[in-house]
């Protein structure tokens, strides 16, 4: 949105444009756009009062950047103790200006992170209101395991795609239909190189998705995310785009459900080989 050069007007009409599409759900993070992102979708929220109340807002914090919105931090590092989390969801609640966070995800994994005082600090702010649910982002499966034992998680945000299937093999997605935790996709198009690259895998893996398009009457993007769909953890995919027609393709995707030989064709493109 910091990239995208609109006005607020423009800004809730994209909100509402979404919305009357049935997405609800809005991403964000405090580092977004140099830390200028989550303003932006707030004075969207101010200037139409009756959007807070139909949308769910999603933000992360845990990173620092070392820029001239934070001049405090030395270097890029991650932040998982209390003061920081707690800062950082005052920051995002006055940048978004709102009253409390839907989901509050940890962006990456700390190195340092001392479990009983994440959880702690995330059963304050509930307390509080301030946050209503809590997950992860990039986590391992036993990073995960360390928070979701303490007090119960609801997503992890991971990257999935055709061309970026290692949440497949490393047991992310199997933890997740485990505990019964909606992953949330980001880069669901592998940053647009599933139409871009020119790389043999890419190409097999467009070729398997044409074929599924063309066998269903919708977009390549649209196949693509209703191969992610597919898998029964039940996947949230993040869009990414400002574009409503784009948008438009992922939720076509709910309405297709491709057999588990078609999503294998794909699958096999993507790997280069028949299942073992």
């Amino acid at each position: 949105m910091a990239s995208w050069g609109w006005d607020v007007a423009a800004r809730v009409r994209w909100i509402e444009q979404c919305l009357a599409l049935g997405v609800s759900s809005f991403d964000h993070a405090d580092i977004y756009g140099g830390y200028s992102v989550e303003a932006l979708f707030g004075e969207a929220l101010a200037a139409a009062p009756g959007l807070r109340e139909r949308l769910q807002v999603v933000t992360k914090c845990g990173i620092k950047l070392v820029t001239p919105a934070r001049p405090l931090h030395r270097v890029k590092s991650y932040d998982t103790s209390r003061a920081h989390i707690t800062a950082c969801v005052e920051a995002s609640l006055r940048a978004l200006r709102t009253d409390r966070i839907d989901v509050l995800l940890l962006h990456r994994p700390d190195a340092l992170m001392d479990p009983a005082e994440v959880t702690d600090t995330f059963a304050a702010l509930r307390s509080a209101g301030k946050v209503l649910h809590f997950g992860v982002s990039n986590h391992t499966s036993s990073q995960l395991a360390l928070l979701h034992r303490r007090l119960p998680l609801v997503t992890q945000q991971i990257e999935f795609s055709p061309l970026r299937m290692q949440a497949l093999a490393d047991g992310t997605l199997d933890q997740c239909v485990d505990l019964g935790l909606r992953p949330m996709i980001w880069s669901p198009l592998a940053g647009g190189s599933l139409f871009s690259a020119d790389d043999e895998r890419a190409r097999r893996v467009r070729g398997a998705l044409t074929d599924l398009a063309l066998a269903n009457n919708v977009s390549v993007a649209t196949a693509a995310y209703a191969w992610i769909l597919r898998h029964p953890a039940r996947p949230l995919p993040i869009t990414g785009s400002s574009r409503v027609e784009a948008i438009a393709e992922a939720v076509a995707a709910l309405s297709l459900r491709i057999d588990a030989e078609d999503w294998y064709q794909v699958w096999r493109a993507s790997e280069g080989h028949d299942v073992p």
